[in-house]
């Protein structure tokens, strides 16, 4: 019970498993996997993600004032942001080799043109329409509209993609069920 101490200080589980094959039991251990499940989480590591830009001053309006990050460590070549407890790097890369080794495509997704690369955060549900809202509010171009993916199969997801100011392609998705993230 080590483990399970440290997220039930109070024993009420010991004294919940007394009564074994009642509701409460049921409802207990329920809860227990999902704190096991949320206490897993919280402590993945952050990702760190270095990214080029053509225009620190864009980047860092882009991503504070449409993104909401906030600024760690900067210099004149580079500015460090948290993206939601992440670590994002914008690197200075100046004149016309900004995005040199990589050419843009596009994958079919859902009768959707998917820019490749991209990358983007999973957020809650409710976070992931406040965002939805507040990009709308601010007029930001979508390179895909906010809609709903795979709707009523196994992945289902909300999803919108963008371009930050150098052009390099965010998505974020949400999951109403964030078990089916990795769903087949």
């Amino acid at each position: 019970l080590k483990g399970e101490s440290a997220i039930d200080p109070a024993g009420i589980g010991r004294s919940i498993k007394r009564n074994r094959g009642n509701r409460i039991q049921r409802v207990y251990r329920v809860i227990h996997a999902y704190l096991l499940t949320f206490k897993k989480f919280m402590n993945a590591p952050p990702f760190h993600l270095a990214i080029a830009v053509d225009n620190l001053d864009q980047a860092r309006d882009f991503y504070c004032n449409v993104l909401d990050c906030s600024v760690g460590r900067s210099s004149d070549h580079w500015i460090d942001f948290n993206l939601c407890g992440h670590q994002l790097v914008a690197h200075l890369i100046e004149g016309d080799s900004i995005h040199p080794q990589v050419q843009p495509d596009h994958n079919p997704v859902d009768s959707h043109q998917v820019p490749i690369p991209h990358f983007g955060l999973v957020l809650a549900w409710q976070d992931w329409h406040q965002l939805a809202d507040r990009l709308r509010e601010l007029e930001v171009e979508f390179i895909i509209e906010p809609y709903i993916r795979f709707a009523g199969e196994p992945g289902e997801q909300a999803t919108m993609f963008l371009c930050d100011p150098a052009g390099n392609a965010l998505e974020f998705k949400s999951f109403r069920n964030p078990e089916m993230l990795f769903a087949r």
